[in-house]
């Protein structure tokens, strides 16, 4: 049979096993039904035993599959970050070589126009009259000195609301205007143009047209309040349209501010300073008084890449509060301004670096410690402000990570319990972090305040979805209240205090399910009286009887022993005893959820179910005409009014804090109304 087996298997298992023909030969060759059953319980067999075998397998290695998977995860997380650090690396790099790049080009062209400053301007202006020639209209444009050609072409003019095509102009940029001229359709001799306007390159912007088929290789030219929109050749003729209107424009910007600049030594201010007979010293230049040449601070740019490049982000802040000490109370001079632009453009990248260091893009690992390190050296950049934004950004995102990774649980008490801790004990991490990182800066607390408002918002979004939303019972939703109440007033032990903010959040959810516990209980308690027949409770066994006085005494009622009679009799019907139970916990779960906004709401909601009640017994006693049956009704409304009643009272008081004035009239106006004592005494 193993034999069979085994040869069975090793057919199954050959590759060029097929199946088709394995079962046409098998019908050929059995005799009847029984070999084809007989082969058929072989097979289930073999894949019992495969089944089995599998399994065993899955079991023995399920802790290396966990393990792998964990490893997978860390190795995923790790990989994530080295690509990080390569891709920061490699911009670090390519920002050196093009600074690197545009210093080399500078000093090319600052040689080539020392070498040869005359003819490259006589050159341009020759070339710009040339072309000037070609145009009508625009004798007047050379006249102003030291204008000159930087770049020209034709272009075809759209207009800007429907898109369509206006003219064909060609447009000449000079390094102080733009002369927009457009094609003659009848030529006269070298004459090729037509002046149509010409703009100052500070009275308009530039602005790239995004390619939208048929609308490609466009751009705009704002001129307040009007705009014109301009069509290259090809891609290549906008780009460099775009780059050398935009370069000229820097151009000119510079060169007026250095104009500027060159004019402060001629004003009589400085005329003012050898003034003095007794000042017989010459005035030092700002150049002599400042002394840059340290080797630590020629090399400060360099080595601020470095440290930024190897993330060692407290080293960059040091060499920075190294050199403000250094100038602190030195003169303002070319050179100290020129590094200091050098500097401020490594401050900008460190302060990038730390700012990604934050965004909660990153892995949120660690708990709030793990961003102390970016927040301390963004404080000693100045920053508080953005760091104490990023901070809190980061650990909203943490916590609402961590409450979307929770697992439903089937029990909600158990979920909620789990719920409240991840997010009060994140908070309570959270907040001692930002007290310890924040110390110096008291305005950065308010911050946390609003913060902590938000994130508690999302606590109660989560909260309420699971205890409110999904129905659960009123008992169910006190005790989860009140654990949540209980951890949140944990949170006073550092001084936040958010109870009054989740209770203001929760009060719309709890007023509703008060509420609609109010009308489950009403509407039991109406349908037992429909069904009242006023007969004494019989239950049965002394088992039971002792576990309904155990019932009792729970809800307060020490005195119903006297309400019970021999052999498990008790002297009251199942509907007093029924609402009573039912009265009382409904109490015990409202004062669970109680606080001042929900007083109102309580109060009446336990005023209606008493008056139902009330008003049953009342009638019950106006109604039935039986003397016995009277006597027991009697007797029931007696222990309503004068033992439920009060403990219910008595109850409120001591959960509220203050005597409910409405259950104390309810219970004196039903008591007038109940009997007259003439006719309380002939019943008895």
């Amino acid at each position: 049979m193993a034999d069979t087996g085994n040869r069975l298997r090793k057919l199954l298992e050959s590759p060029n096993f097929d199946p088709q023909s394995y079962v046409k030969q098998l019908s050929q060759q059995s005799d009847g039904d029984r070999d084809l059953q007989e082969h058929r319980q072989k097979i289930q067999t073999l894949a019992d035993e495969t089944a089995q075998n599998l399994k065993k397998n899955v079991y023995k290695n399920y802790r290396q599959f966990i393990e792998t998977a964990k490893e997978i995860s860390y190795l995923e997380s790790e990989m994530y970050q080295l690509s990080h650090i390569l891709t920061e690396q490699k911009s670090i790099m390519e920002s050196i070589t093009q600074s690197l790049l545009s210093t080399d080009k500078d000093e090319a062209a600052k040689e080539m126009l020392v070498a040869f400053p005359k003819e490259t301007e006589e050159v341009k202006q020759r070339t710009l009259t040339t072309l000037l020639e070609k145009v009508e209209g625009c004798k007047n444009i050379m006249e102003t000195p030291g204008r000159y050609l930087v770049y020209n072409g034709d272009l075809l003019e759209y207009d800007a609301d429907n898109m369509s095509q206006i003219q064909k102009v060609h447009a000449f940029l000079m390094n102080d205007c733009l002369l927009i001229a457009t094609w003659l359709a009848n030529r006269r001799g070298a004459v090729k143009y037509k002046y149509n306007a010409l703009y100052d390159l500070e009275s308009f912007a530039v602005v790239n047209v995004k390619d939208n088929p048929p609308m490609k290789d466009m751009f705009k030219i704002l001129m307040f309040p009007d705009s014109r929109i301009f069509k290259a050749e090809n891609s290549k003729i906008k780009k460099e349209w775009l780059e050398i209107l935009e370069e000229t424009k820097k151009n000119k910007v510079a060169k007026d501010k250095h104009i500027k600049e060159e004019e402060v030594p001629t004003s009589p201010v400085r005329q003012e300073v050898s003034t003095n007979p007794f000042d017989d010293d010459e005035p030092l230049d700002s150049e002599e008084l400042v002394d840059l040449s340290p080797e630590w601070i020629q090399e400060l740019p360099e080595d601020l890449d470095v440290c930024i490049a190897q993330r060692d982000f407290e080293g960059a802040v040091d060499l920075l509060d190294k050199l403000n000490e250094y100038l602190k109370e030195q003169p303002v001079s070319p050179r100290v301004k020129e590094l200091r632009g050098k500097v401020d453009e490594r401050v900008r990248q460190l302060t990038e670096v730390l700012v990604f260091e934050l965004s909660p893009d990153r892995s949120l690992r660690g708990g709030p410690k793990a961003t102390r390190r970016a927040v301390s050296q963004l404080i000693r950049l100045g920053q508080s402000t953005k760091a104490c934004e990023l901070f809190l950004k980061n650990r909203a995102a943490a916590v609402q990570t961590a409450i979307r990774q929770l697992r439903i649980e089937g029990a909600t008490l158990l979920y909620i319990q789990k719920l409240c801790n991840i997010f009060f004990t994140s908070l309570l991490e959270t907040a001692r972090e930002f007290e310890t990182d924040f110390a110096g800066n008291t305005g950065c607390y308010s911050a946390f305040v609003v913060w902590s408002r938000s994130v508690t918002k999302m606590f109660v979004d989560a909260f309420s979805k699971q205890v409110f939303d999904s129905k659960e019972s009123l008992s169910t939703a006190a005790e989860c209240v009140k654990f949540a109440s209980e951890h949140c007033m944990q949170l006073s032990e550092i001084g936040l205090d958010l109870t009054f903010i989740l209770q203001s959040l929760l009060v719309k959810d709890i007023r509703a399910a008060l509420q609609s516990q109010k009308d489950i209980i009403i509407e039991a308690t109406r349908h037992r009286n429909s069904e009242e027949m006023w007969r004494r409770m019989n239950l049965m066994t002394p088992e039971a009887l002792a576990k309904l006085k155990d019932e009792m005494r729970s809800c307060g009622i020490s005195s119903f022993d006297q309400y019970t009679g021999e052999d498990c009799w008790v002297n009251l019907s199942y509907t007093i005893v029924a609402f009573t139970k039912q009265m009382m916990a409904f109490l015990e779960e409202g004062l669970k959820l109680y606080f001042p906004e929900l007083h109102m709401v309580f109060l009446e909601s336990l005023r209606e179910i008493i008056l139902v009640a009330v008003q049953h017994v009342d009638y019950s006693l106006r109604c039935e005409q039986e003397t016995e049956k009277k006597s027991f009704i009697l007797q029931n409304a007696s222990f309503l009014h004068e033992t439920v009643l009060p403990v219910v009272e008595k109850r409120f008081e001591e959960g509220v804090g203050k005597p409910a004035k409405q259950l104390q009239d309810l219970r004196k106006s039903s008591r007038s109304v109940r009997v007259n004592p003439e006719s309380t005494m002939s019943v008895v």
